[in-house]
């Protein structure tokens, strides 16, 4: 039975998150304290060390020969059976997109476990339920998020690859990505090289696009282009704001704060920022025409570029893209190509779906964009550093099967030297509350708190408070918990959203606003909502 004393045991765990969280959002919203650009750091901060480190503190000090995998299958159940129930809707429902599948996924079955769950599920359940949060948090950083960065870098690359080879796709045999460009979001134009070589089949170079490719020149590339989803005007006279630089972001290089536009969960390129080119007079901005509806591709001998961007005002449609001549048009009759480039598919504008590349292109460029961008990402170096620590401290002699386990334990446990502990728990310390009160910043500089309005926003809450937990409950109950073991797995599904999930949500510009509202709004009724899962599921 709950009693007034275990609620007030949950208020006493989350009431400082939401301390810290008010004072974030006072401080710009009431007192004008921080600037966007003061704001941008903070969460620079947050997001480069306190998080990694927080998560590093607690994956080594989990103690992985005694996880409870079932636990960890129930969860994995659901993402999956969610994740098949989303795919088959996209495969049989005309009006679903991809978009709508990676957002749905993200609201359905990734929340916030680290900053919200652990101290939660403590106060309500015991450190029993702490440990599993752990498990929970090594999972979902190194599984899952994987898996949703794979869906949006597979976006990206479907969406470039549409845009600029609507009819010869299919017989794209490689992809050469250049070391430099380490994401298919779209925030950096990107030169497509494409030729026919020897062995008569489509090849294609991913480059990054330099400041000189953008300015008019003499080429003897006659058929040049470069499209972009958007003007080059609109994209160099953005207002910038905090809005455009939260969670997701440094801000834009064009901004008066100076800040650069990256994932806040990314570590900056070594070879730094490549700047962007900037157009003050009208004289210098390029003439912008309607896209044309087919590509002619080139001779052999005759490569042809062009240049992609997704930064666009829509996150979801691309098939407005503007094309700005840097030469004289042609046009290459489809009858001198191969026939099995020259042949047509059907595109997005035309009631069609282009068809893609084979399997095993599009896997290669997948694999590579996404290593690239997880080896960007401090948190995969704190989750793996932390399983490996893990690993190493809580090891048990396998020559002594007939020693008692805690005697095991105690030979054989490796204890972090002091130096490196203090090291670690100054700076983790920090993670929650600079977490909650970054988050409260973010808040304060949104235009408002529902962003995506307010029938969406109580669509994405439904998903996220009773979808999720509904069918985690029929998972966990398929593996066959019950009691406290039932509780804490749908407890912990009815958590808010994870900032992770809003993070890529951002910087692929896909749903951002709903993202953002099932992050602030859903932290704000988070704990009404926890406690009433926390009675109903006592009584």
């Amino acid at each position: 039975m709950i009693t007034g004393k275990d609620v007030y045991a949950v208020l006493t765990a989350l009431m400082p998150l939401y301390i810290s969280m008010i004072l974030g959002y006072g401080s710009v919203q009431w007192w004008k304290l921080f600037t966007s650009e003061q704001c941008s750091g903070i969460n620079r901060f947050v997001a480069l060390f306190a998080i990694p480190v927080l998560s590093f503190k607690l994956i080594s000090s989990n103690d992985p020969y005694t996880m409870n995998y079932k636990f960890i299958a129930a969860d994995t159940l659901q993402k999956i059976v969610i994740l098949g129930v989303l795919f088959l809707w996209k495969t049989f429902r005309k009006e679903s997109s991809i978009d709508w599948m990676i957002t749905l996924f993200s609201l359905s079955t990734l929340p916030n476990t680290l900053v919200m769950g652990i101290p939660l599920l403590k106060a309500m359940y015991g450190d029993f339920s702490a440990s599993l949060m752990v498990q929970i948090v090594v999972f979902q950083a190194v599984l899952w998020n994987t898996l949703l960065l794979i869906m949006f870098e597979y976006r990206g690359a479907k969406i470039l690859i549409t845009e600029l080879f609507p009819k010869t796709a299919k017989s794209i045999a490689s992809f050469e990505v250049d070391s430099d460009i380490v994401s298919l979001d779209g925030l950096e134009p990107l030169q497509a090289d494409a030729e026919i070589r020897d062995d008569g089949r489509l090849h294609v170079v991913l480059r990054r696009l330099s400041a000189a490719s953008m300015t008019p020149r003499a080429s003897n590339l006659t058929g040049v282009e470069i499209c972009s989803v958007q003007s080059v005007r609109e994209a160099t006279t953005r207002a910038p704001s905090f809005n455009q630089q939260d969670f997701s972001s440094y801000g834009n290089t064009n901004s008066p704060t100076g800040v650069h536009d990256h994932d806040i969960f990314s570590l900056p390129s070594s070879k730094g920022v490549t700047p962007r080119t900037s157009f003050n007079s009208e004289e210098e901005i390029l003439k912008v025409s309607k896209r044309r509806k087919e590509w002619a591709m080139p001779r052999k001998d005759q490569p042809h570029m062009f240049v992609w961007s997704s930064i666009a005002p829509s996150p979801r449609n691309y098939r407005g893209a503007t094309c700005t001549d840097l030469g004289a048009r042609i046009d290459i009759s489809e009858a001198a190509l191969p026939h099995e480039i020259a042949s047509s598919t059907e595109d997005q504008d035309g009631e069609k779906n282009p068809q893609m590349p084979s399997a095993c292109v599009m896997t290669k460029l997948l694999l590579i964009m996404v290593w690239r961008k997880l080896i960007r990402n401090p948190n995969t170096y704190s989750s793996l550093l932390g399983i490996a620590w893990s690993l190493i401290s809580s090891r048990y002699p396998k020559e002594s099967p007939t020693l008692p386990l805690s005697m095991s334990m105690h030979m054989w446990h490796i204890k972090m030297p002091s130096i490196v502990s203090g090291c670690v728990s100054i700076i983790s310390d920090t993670g929650l509350g600079m977490a909650m009160f970054a988050l409260g910043l973010f808040m304060a500089l949104q235009p408002k708190v529902i962003a995506c309005g307010k029938s969406v926003a109580a669509f994405s809450m439904a998903v996220r408070f009773l979808v999720g937990p509904a069918v985690m409950a029929a998972t966990s109950v398929a593996i066959g918990f019950r009691g406290v073991l039932l509780r804490v797995a749908i407890v912990q599904s009815a958590l808010p959203q994870a900032i992770v999930s809003f993070v890529f949500a951002k910087e692929y510009n896909v749903h951002a606003d709903i993202l953002s509202t099932s992050v602030t709004f859903g932290m704000v009724i988070a704990l009404p909502v926890a406690i009433l899962y926390y009675i109903l599921l006592g009584l």
